[in-house]
């Protein structure tokens, strides 16, 4: 489960960096929050202590 928060966060990343340079007035909003998201979740990770 926890490898798993990794693996949507690192996918969310590479979306939001297509979506940022190949599109960034179709979707860049969609991925940004996106992306947001999956800051949260990796700091709440860290901040857990299950590093």
């Amino acid at each position: 489960m926890g490898n798993l928060l990794y693996i949507i966060a690192l996918v969310l990343v590479i979306l939001w960096l297509i979506g940022f340079l190949g599109f960034p007035n179709q979707v860049g909003g969609i991925i940004h929050i996106l992306l947001v998201l999956a800051v949260i979740a990796v700091i709440l990770r860290l901040i857990r202590g299950n590093a």
